[in-house]
C-alpha cells in the first residue's frame, strides 16, 4: 500500500512538472523574436494585409499572450496540441508519425551504451591496472570529448563514403519495403551509424561509472565474505557485486534520457533520420511555434515517464529503498 501511494505521489509531482514546463516553454517561445505568420507569408511570396490578419486570427495570434496561454493549456488538457503553421496538420499527428523513429534511435543508443559501457567497466574494474583497463579509460575520454556531430560526420566519411558499408542518410530505401524482413534489415543498416554516434558519448560515461562503482563494491565487506566462502570469482562478480554496482548506472541512464533526446536532434539532422529531432529543427527554422511547443511537451512527457520507471527499477534493484 505504501508503494502504491508513493507512485501516486510521484505521478502528482510529474503532472505539476508538466504544467510548469508547458507554461515556461510557451512564454519563452512567444517572447522570442520572430513571427510564424511573417515566415509563412514569406514562403508564400507575399500576401495581402487582409490575408495576414485572417491567418493571425485563425491561429489565435491576434489575442493577448495570457489569453493564448490559457487557451493552449485548456487545449493540451483535452489532448489537442494545435495545428502546425507549416504543414497545416494537427501537431499530434505529425509527432506520432515521427515518434517511432526517434524512440528506435534513442532506445537503441541507450541500450548499446548501457550494456557495452557496463560490460567494459565491470571487466576493467576486476584488473584496474591492466592494459585493458587503461584502454577503457582512453576510449572513455575520447568518446566523451568528441562532439556528437563530429563523430557522426567521421563515421559517415569512413563507413559510408570511403568504405561503403552503411547507408549515409534516411531510415530505409524505397525498394526495401517489398517484404517485412527486407525492410527490417534495411532499417537496421540505416540505424547502425546514427545509434553508434548517439551512444558514443554515453558509452564513455557508463563505462567509467560502472568501473568506479564496481571497484567500490568489490572492496566491500560482504564481497570479502563471499570470497572467503570459496565462491568462484565469476559468481562473486556477476551474482553478488554486479547488482549493487548497477544502481548508479540505472540512475544515470534515467537522468540522461533527456540528454539523449536532445542529442537526437543533432544526430537526426546529420543523418537525415526522419524523427522528432529533425522535425524540431525544421520547426525552429520556420518559426512554427505550435509544432515546436508540441515536440517539447511530448519530449517532456517521455522523460518524466522514463524517470518514473527508473525510480521503480531502482526499488526493484535495492530492496532497502521503501
Amino acid at each position: 500500500m505504501k508503494f502504491f501511494f508513493a507512485v501516486l505521489r510521484k505521478i502528482g509531482y510529474a503532472l505539476l512538472l508538466l504544467v510548469a514546463v508547458l507554461v515556461l516553454n510557451f512564454m519563452l517561445i512567444h517572447i522570442a523574436p520572430g513571427d510564424p505568420v511573417d515566415t509563412l507569408v514569406g514562403e508564400m511570396g507575399g500576401a495581402s494585409p487582409e490575408l495576414i490578419a485572417k491567418l493571425r486570427a485563425d491561429y489565435g495570434l491576434d489575442r493577448s499572450l495570457p489569453e493564448q496561454l490559457f487557451t493552449y493549456i485548456v487545449n493540451v488538457a483535452k489532448g489537442n496540441l494545435g495545428m502546425s503553421f507549416t504543414y497545416d496538420q494537427p501537431v499530434i499527428s505529425l509527432i506520432l508519425d515521427r515518434l517511432p523513429a526517434t524512440l528506435l534511435l534513442v532506445l537503441s543508443a541507450l541500450v548499446m551504451a548501457v550494456l557495452l559501457g557496463t560490460f567494459l567497466g565491470v571487466v576493467a574494474a576486476q584488473k584496474p591496472r591492466s592494459p585493458f583497463s587503461h584502454f577503457v579509460t582512453i576510449l572513455s575520454l575520447a568518446g566523451y570529448s568528441a562532439p556528437v556531430f563530429w563523430t557522426g560526420m567521421m563515421l559517415l566519411i569512413l563507413l559510408s563514403y570511403w568504405v561503403p558499408l552503411f547507408p549515409s542518410f534516411g531510415m530505409s530505401d524505397v525498394g526495401a519495403r517489398e517484404s517485412s524482413m527486407a525492410y527490417a534489415v534495411d532499417v537496421l543498416r540505416h540505424l547502425i551509424l546514427p545509434a553508434v554516434t548517439l551512444a558514443s558519448i554515453y558509452l564513455a560515461v557508463y563505462s567509467r561509472l560502472a568501473r568506479a562503482s564496481m571497484m567500490d563494491v568489490l572492496g566491500s565487506d560482504y564481497i570479502r565474505t563471499a570470497r572467503s566462502k570459496g565462491l568462484s570469482e565469476r559468481v562473486v562478480v556477476y551474482k553478488h557485486a554486479l547488482k549493487n554496482a548497477l544502481l548508479p548506472v540505472v540512475t544515470m541512464a534515467g537522468l540522461q534520457f533527456s540528454q539523449l533526446i536532445a542529442g537526437a536532434v543533432v544526430v537526426e539532422t546529420v543523418f537525415s533520420w526522419p524523427g522528432m529531432g529533425q522535425l524540431a529543427f525544421e520547426s525552429i527554422l520556420r518559426r512554427d511555434h505550435t509544432l515546436l511547443l508540441g515536440i517539447l511537451f511530448f519530449s517532456t512527457v517521455i522523460v518524466v515517464v522514463v524517470n518514473l520507471l527508473t525510480d521503480l527499477t531502482y526499488r526493484l534493484l535495492d530492496p532497502r529503498i521503501k
